[in-house]
């Protein structure tokens, strides 16, 4: 596993600098640095297939391992001339060994988080902000990451565009409104508070520097876990390909029992920028 990690790394860093020049825009499209801008906008109207990679080291009382990887296609649709509406999935396949009993490894899909944002495209005063829904679906192909619950719940972004920096919060809140509940497959009922804020400044290289935190407040059994985050991102090209390459450590706290010590996130985001 340490060597797939030390590849991963290696791959990532020498991707980085050979593609570390100014990326210009090209005739009618966005520059290097307008991408890793509206890569910090959460409800920017940008198609993007951000491919998350988690690993998570000294999880929970075994101190095992996790591998986490989030697949969270954005897609932006223009609602007239005054709203967009922004669709956020996220779909998780994870990975475990050496957490819920020794010796032993899961592998599987876990619950999809589908949001939407409702937002304006007129940005005053920098301010940017967006509302919507939130939905919890249980996909789950392995009980270990199943909630066997549908959720919903409210969903909010704000942020505010100061020259190159991006600092905002997005929030949720889920609650469970239908499920398995009956013995032997009853699951707790979901009623979770997820908490983001982030910082991010981008260069006019298209480089960017982001801290954030992830945080979840499970109300029915006081339950509270989260991370904070440092993370260095370039946007890059590949042929006629847009990406954003990037990644860095995670300090993870709180009395969740299931809690990692730490990890470190690699992403690759497939860009679809309009021409």
């Amino acid at each position: 596993m340490k060597n797939k990690i030390t590849l991963l790394l290696l791959l990532l860093v020498t991707i980085s600098s050979v593609y570390s020049q100014d990326q210009p825009a090209e005739k009618g499209g966005a520059s290097a640095e307008e991408l890793a801008k509206q890569l910090a906008n959460p409800v920017a109207a940008l198609i993007s297939v951000p491919i998350q990679n988690n690993f998570d080291f000294n999880v929970g009382p075994l101190e095992g391992f996790r591998y986490n990887v989030n697949i969270q296609p954005v897609i932006p649709i223009s609602l007239g001339e005054n709203w967009n509406l922004i669709s956020r999935t996220i779909v998780p396949v994870i990975s475990t060994s050496d957490v819920y009993a020794l010796n032993n490894s899961e592998f599987g899909m876990g619950d999809i988080l589908q949001s939407v944002f409702f937002s304006p495209k007129k940005v005053n005063n920098g301010l940017v902000w967006g509302v919507g829904p939130v939905f919890l679906l249980p996909t789950a192909t392995n009980d270990a990451f199943a909630s066997k619950k549908f959720g919903v719940g409210p969903n909010a972004l704000a942020l505010k565009l100061i020259g190159q920096w991006t600092i905002g919060a997005l929030v949720n809140h889920t609650w469970s409104v239908g499920g398995v509940d009956t013995f032997p497959n009853y699951t707790p009922d979901v009623n979770a508070t997820f908490f983001q804020p982030f910082a991010t400044y981008a260069t006019k290289s298209g480089s960017s520097f982001t801290l954030a935190s992830e945080n979840t407040q499970s109300w029915d059994n006081d339950v509270f876990g989260g991370f904070v985050g440092f993370f260095y991102a370039k946007v890059v090209k590949f042929g006629n390909q847009m990406l954003q390459l990037g990644g860095g450590p995670k300090v993870f706290y709180g009395n969740n029992a299931f809690n990692p010590d730490w990890g470190f996130r690699a992403n690759i985001i497939l860009l679809f920028p309009k021409m």
